[in-house]
């Protein structure tokens, strides 16, 4: 997606070679426009699998996961990272691990929004090591739901995360794929 790869270009911040911070427009601050075409994307990209549901992982991947489900026309559900009070019960849990925080985490999604009727579209900020991704398809599988694909804004295609997925046999469509990173230069598939 050429948008996005001139976002990433001009207002993105290489912090290592493994680390881009992309806070202006898509991990703190949100560009609405660069999401709804985001979700434009992701929905003419998926539109022939019936997906019933988009599922993301919070807090990240919930603005180009409500453009997504809007323009497929169907609920976003968020798998949470931190306990609730409201939500104890029949829940569907994954362990994940976080490159960029250097933490695990619990996330958790209740049976009553994810089931066995399902098809869902797994949405994320971006693809790395793959841990978030593969926690986020235990849990629709936990609940025996179909995964109808994965959506990824940013995918690190020097870093393994999309081969692991990719390998499961789960279609993967990245809207920017990086190859190579430095603090002075940026090189996309």
């Amino acid at each position: 997606m050429q948008l996005l790869k001139e976002k990433i270009e001009q207002e993105g911040k290489v912090l290592s070679e493994k680390v881009l911070k992309v806070d202006t427009f898509l991990n703190h601050q949100i560009d609405p426009k660069l999401m709804v075409e985001i979700g434009k994307e992701f929905a003419r990209l998926f539109r022939e699998e019936k997906i019933t549901k988009v599922v993301t992982i919070e807090s990240s991947g919930i603005a180009p996961a409500v453009m997504t489900a809007l323009k497929l026309e169907v609920p976003v559900v968020f798998a949470r990272k931190h306990q609730s009070l409201t939500l104890t019960e029949n829940l569907y849990r994954s362990k994940v691990y976080s490159f960029t925080k250097q933490v695990s985490s619990e996330i958790a999604v209740s049976g009553d929004f994810v089931t066995a009727d399902d098809h869902v579209l797994l949405i994320d900020d971006f693809l790395a090591n793959g841990q978030a991704m593969l926690g986020l398809m235990d849990i629709v599988e936990q609940a025996g739901a179909t995964i109808g694909g994965v959506g990824i804004v940013i995918e690190k295609g020097f870093q393994d995360g999309g081969a692991v997925i990719r390998d499961k046999g789960v279609r993967v469509e990245s809207l920017a794929i990086i190859d190579n990173m430095s603090p002075n230069h940026i090189t996309f598939q």
